[in-house]
């Protein structure tokens, strides 16, 4: 349990946690994930950037044991939630002298979540510096970037940005450098998804701020460090931005098949007009997958069937967690199956409050599909390729 060197004066103290496989108890862990914590030593002052989950602090103390590190300074807490600052106790038992840093917002919120002793937590202002001697640490107020409290930490010399959860991954790997851009940008998508997207239009305002930086390295608190910036801030700006693609993502859940060829027979339409298809069998789909799919899709179309007047409950969840994380869909619609009738459509369409979309006309069958029904939803596939016509013309 070494600490891990990234630059003289700064090394990795975090770890990784290979086999958790839920996150906030909502969130799919298919690969696991880290807990980064990073150690800057200056000529004359040491600080410590975040902690770790709190059953991994023995962890920690190790890597800094293994550096040999017997006072600490300062211990700069990015960001309030546990994950990052869930050891942050038995830090200042272990080291007394250190002060911790964070934003007042994090500082008000650290004394709501654990006991600490708060004449030693200092709020910092956005753009102080902190000397610690031939390095210096700058922070950078990111309120909402996930958390209204957050902040960065930037060592100017070094050309290091110690992003928080922003550029962030849920990926366990020994590789701290990333060295496949191709398998982080995946997990990044998947984490920018399910975390950061909810906050998309406060990202894309401060994003010029990262961007101005001079960046050698990126330093998130989860998965692997960025040693090429722009491979992660290129993506980023893609994700953030207000373009969506030619793609269309159809949760959908069918209970007695009706549904089901209704969606067979929609994607069988879409295809032949050359539509990006994403489906998703709401009985057995990764939330997470469906949350990626969503980052820069045009149009999201829920599928179900009819349940005691409304929609299926997974139908439902789906349409929630939709809303819940704010994807940039311009357009969509409800296509599904009822027996003697119910309200499925005001439903899901009022679980959308927050996306505002422009939606086309519903698809409704009483049991299966006529060939009426068949000839909607061939007009429904039309109508989305029309509404794509600009969006196909974006790179």
């Amino acid at each position: 349990m070494k600490a891990r060197r990234l630059k003289d004066g700064i090394h990795w103290v975090g770890a990784i946690d290979w086999d958790r496989r839920v996150f906030d108890s909502l969130i799919p862990l298919p690969d696991g994930t880290s807990y980064n914590a990073y150690v800057v030593q200056g000529s004359d002052k040491t600080a410590l950037i975040d902690t770790v989950e709190p059953h991994f602090a023995d962890v920690l103390f190790a890597r800094l044991d293994s550096l040999g590190i017997e006072q600490l300074d300062y211990v700069v807490i990015n960001h309030a939630e546990q994950d990052h600052s869930g050891s942050l106790p038995r830090v200042l038992q272990r080291f007394p002298e250190a002060e911790v840093l964070c934003t007042a917002k994090c500082r008000g919120m650290l004394d709501d979540l654990m006991e600490l002793p708060m004449d030693r937590v200092r709020a910092v202002e956005d753009g102080e510096v902190v000397e610690l001697g031939e390095l210096d640490l700058q922070f950078m107020h990111f309120p909402w970037v996930h958390w209204p409290e957050t902040m960065l930490t930037y060592v100017p010399q070094a050309r290091t940005l110690f992003s928080c959860d922003l550029f962030g991954s849920h990926l366990a790997t020994n590789a701290l450098i990333s060295t496949d851009p191709i398998e982080v940008r995946g997990a990044a998508r998947l984490y920018y998804a399910q975390i950061m997207m909810p906050f998309r239009k406060m990202i894309a305002r401060n994003l010029p701020r990262v961007e101005a930086l001079r960046l050698e390295l990126i330093a998130p608190s989860h998965g692997p460090v960025h040693p090429w910036p722009e491979g992660i801030l290129k993506p980023y700006r893609e994700w953030v931005s207000d373009d969506v693609r030619d793609h269309v993502v159809i949760p959908y859940i069918s209970m007695h098949e009706s549904t089901r060829r209704m969606v067979d027979h929609l994607i069988d339409a879409l295809t032949d007009r050359d539509v990006r298809v994403s489906r998703f069998d709401l009985e057995t789909a990764d939330s997470g997958k469906l949350a990626s799919a969503l980052v820069d899709a045009a149009t999201v179309v829920l599928a179900t069937p009819t349940v005691l007047g409304g929609p299926h409950p997974h139908a439902m969840y789906a349409a929630y967690l939709t809303n819940l994380l704010r994807p940039k869909v311009r357009f969509a619609s409800v296509i599904g199956s009822f027996g003697w009738g119910g309200r499925s459509v005001e439903q899901i369409v009022g679980a959308l409050t927050t996306l505002k979309p422009e939606f086309i006309d519903p698809v409704l069958s009483r049991g299966r599909p006529s060939a009426d029904v068949l000839q909607q939803l061939d007009d429904l596939a039309e109508a989305i390729k029309k509404n794509h016509v600009e969006i196909r013309a974006l790179p």
